[in-house]
């Protein structure tokens, strides 16, 4: 279980340096769905650390935690992030959402989500 927990580890480092190249090239969309992809990853590693057994077949990141039985031990504010986050994954997939999702990922709106996701990864990776 070890080599599958640092597999989902490297996979989620992996996509926030892909969120903060996105930042700087101003893509704000993929921002958003990076930083989400970073998220779902680092729960995956920290379910399969709690339950040493692999990991739901699920982009819900409420649903990972909660599934992991880790849900509980996040502050109001982490799970706030988390509500937030959420919808990134799925919004960012389809066209008829990228118009009205756009509208509301600007640069500073991106670096609070940027900054957010680096403080929920780094909190899971003290808890591994």
């Amino acid at each position: 279980m070890i080599d599958k927990i640092k597999y989902w580890l490297n996979l989620s480092d992996y996509d926030i340096e892909t969120a903060v190249a996105m930042q700087k090239s101003k893509r704000y969309l993929y921002v958003g769905f990076m930083c989400h992809q970073a998220i779902e990853k680092i729960f995956k590693a920290y379910f399969i650390h709690l339950k040493n057994e692999g990991a739901p077949f699920s982009h819900s990141l409420s649903y990972i935690a909660k599934k992991g039985g880790f849900y509980k031990e996040f502050s109001e504010d982490q799970k706030n992030f988390i509500d937030q986050i959420e919808p990134l994954n799925i919004e960012a997939r389809y066209p008829s959402h990228k118009e009205r999702l756009l509208k509301s990922l600007s640069k500073e709106k991106c670096q609070e989500i940027l900054i957010n996701t680096k403080k929920l990864q780094e909190w899971i990776k003290l808890k591994l």
